[in-house]
């Protein structure tokens, strides 16, 4: 079972860190000095709130300005899948490069992955919904369709004014990143390592097979 995911949220005690991705205590404090991460102190001064959260895992800090991160600027716990095409994943990096500063326009992006993705699995990727549709017909499991339209409904509300509110909700935006990749594993990966293991069967008995599956005449 994947692990629910906690990304880092302001004043909470405990969350998945964006260095380590280990779900860890975080000790807060309210100081204008900042490891930034090459081996020396830097000294921030500004008339708005200053706070650093320090994970206790990796001991790594990140920098909160007014209640929003301004350091690290990406978050290191977001990967793209592997298998994710190239394609998509230009655009899921971007995404990852801007989440922590604009939650709507990393949602926004993830939108378009998600677009792009409906092409790779042999659908128009015009209409999103019709395309989710379309693979619900083919047979799609009930689980990757609940989490298609999640991406679609979250990456809707990014691109139109909607009932979920991001920039007020950051988190939902990173729940995005789990929901693609989880997407990417079950249409992507998945046949792909079966194709590739089923390519090692010994070349007569896959001939048997497919002997086996022609239509009957």
């Amino acid at each position: 079972m994947t692990q629910k995911h906690y990304p880092p949220t302001f004043g909470n005690r405990e969350f998945h860190c964006i260095y380590c991705n280990v779900y860890a205590s975080q000790e807060w404090s309210k100081t204008a000095d900042f490891n930034n991460g090459y081996g020396y102190i830097t000294k921030f001064h500004s008339s708005k709130e200053l706070v650093r959260s320090q994970c206790s895992h990796c001991q790594n800090s990140i920098l909160w300005l007014d209640k929003e991160i301004i350091y690290p600027i990406k978050n290191s716990s977001i990967l793209p899948h592997e298998d994710m095409p190239e394609e998509l994943k230009k655009d899921f990096e971007e995404a990852i490069s801007i989440v922590n500063k604009s939650p709507r326009g990393a949602a926004a992006l993830l939108r378009l992955v998600l677009q792009k993705l409906m092409k790779e699995v042999g659908e128009k990727g015009e209409n999103i919904n019709q395309d989710i549709s379309n693979l619900v017909k083919k047979g799609l499991h009930p689980h990757i369709q609940q989490a298609l339209d999640y991406c679609r409904v979250v990456g809707n509300n990014a691109v139109h004014p909607g009932e979920i509110k991001l920039d007020d909700s950051p988190e939902i935006a990173n729940t995005l990143f789990e929901m693609i990749n989880l997407i990417i594993e079950e249409l992507i990966a998945r046949p792909k390592r079966a194709q590739e293991l089923f390519a090692n069967l010994p070349e007569g008995a896959r001939k048997a097979i497919e002997k086996r599956d022609q239509p009957k005449t």
